[in-house]
């Protein structure tokens, strides 16, 4: 995959409104998005052939109903399902679907409208339910604590802890990092000061990870717009162009052999440092999937950021912060800003590789960014490496 280093590029990238969106549906978020990051790049919308979306589960063929909403007819269209490892990965399938000329400009994007749909009734905002009716799974129930996701990253979380000696106050580092980035984002649903004072103190969801450990629950979309590197530099503009991605997903499942503790992150690290020909040292900015703060630590060290174990320390050392050593989620992520399945991610690493910010929010000289992916039922794991510069 070397032979595709730095020949694509991310032109435009843009959002929706974030956070609490009532009435317009995920597909009219996705469109909002879809807007911002046409009109980010300075092109027209006539000039995209190719869709790769991710919306709602429930949503058939969901990039048909995108193209049929934009007026957008496509050469080369799909709907990616790899939770929220997917995001990255239409990125990664972008470049690969210019490559083999099934088309020349592609829109990637996700949308959802989780808190309206958690907020429908008493009984979905008791279930957190993020998802259509049909989709959930129908043998267990609130009463049994079954809270969405939270469980199974409670096992990880508790597992590091009795493994590494990591500490609620490490993981609280992540959160309160995470915190101090979104209070600089306008867009950012939780702006509010949270000490580590706040943090322990908030109430418990499942042992050990307590309610600022989970991320939001939102309404929101983001897109951005892949074509070739020529065409970015015909533009005139800042680009941020894909030196290299990865995949690993460990299929078998989060609970087989120590899967929640080594994750998919090591292989698609390792994949995307090889491709873009860089090292875990040289990245100057991370944008890493961030459901839970365990999550997080643990996404640091399978990426090499640290030693496997000490992603906690390592956290709570400052590194995530703006002046860090590896500022990371520099919007405020799924903790902060808004869980919109990881897209955010993506276009938030675009802005800082072309330096979109002034200094409050600027990664100063970032040239490097290493944006994650995660999902797909706890185990798959994209990663996406973005620069400044082709290569």
């Amino acid at each position: 995959m070397s032979d595709l280093r730095g020949k694509y590029a991310i032109i435009g990238a843009g959002n929706s409104p974030l956070g609490k969106v009532p009435g317009v549906g995920s597909l009219g978020l996705f469109a909002l998005a879809a807007k911002a990051a046409i009109e980010d790049a300075g092109i027209k919308k006539e000039e995209i052939d190719g869709l790769l979306t991710r919306g709602p589960d429930e949503i058939y063929a969901h990039h048909q109903r995108i193209g049929q909403m934009l007026g957008i007819n496509a050469t080369f269209s799909t709907s990616t399902d790899n939770g929220g490892a997917s995001q990255p990965l239409g990125v990664a399938l972008a470049c690969m679907a210019i490559d083999a000329g099934l088309c020349n400009t592609v829109l990637v994007g996700y949308s959802r409208d989780s808190w309206s749909r958690a907020h429908r009734s008493a009984e979905a905002k008791m279930r957190v339910a993020t998802m259509d009716e049909s989709q959930l799974r129908k043998e267990f129930a609130p009463e049994f604590g079954v809270y969405g996701a939270v469980i199974n990253y409670a096992f990880a979380a508790r597992r590091h802890m009795e493994i590494y000696g990591t500490t609620k106050e490490q993981y609280g580092a992540v959160a309160v990092s995470f915190r101090k980035h979104a209070m600089k984002n306008p867009d950012a649903m939780m702006r509010e000061p949270m000490s580590i004072e706040d943090y322990l103190n908030a109430r418990m969801i499942v042992d050990p990870l307590g309610l600022y450990d989970c991320s939001l629950v939102s309404d929101g979309a983001g897109a951005v717009i892949v074509t070739s590197a020529e065409r970015a530099k015909d533009l005139g503009k800042p680009a941020a162009y894909v030196l290299g991605f990865g995949v690993g997903n460990n299929l078998r499942g989060w609970h087989h052999n120590d899967n929640m503790i080594h994750t998919g992150a090591k292989q698609a690290g390792e994949a995307a440092y090889k491709m873009a020909g860089v090292t875990p040292q040289d990245i100057d900015v991370a944008q890493i999937y961030d459901c839970f703060t365990a999550m997080v630590v643990l996404q640091l060290e399978d990426y090499g950021f640290c030693k496997k174990g000490e992603g906690g320390a390592f956290a709570a050392s400052g590194a995530l912060d703006l002046d860090g050593v590896l500022p990371t989620n520099t919007s405020g992520g799924q903790l902060s800003e808004a869980h919109v399945e990881g897209i955010l991610q993506v276009v938030e690493g675009v802005r800082q590789i072309r330096h979109d910010y002034g200094p409050d929010r600027q990664v100063k000289d970032a040239k490097l960014c290493l944006v994650s992916g995660h999902g797909g039922n706890t185990v798959c794991q994209t990663a996406l490496i973005l620069g400044s510069e082709p290569g």
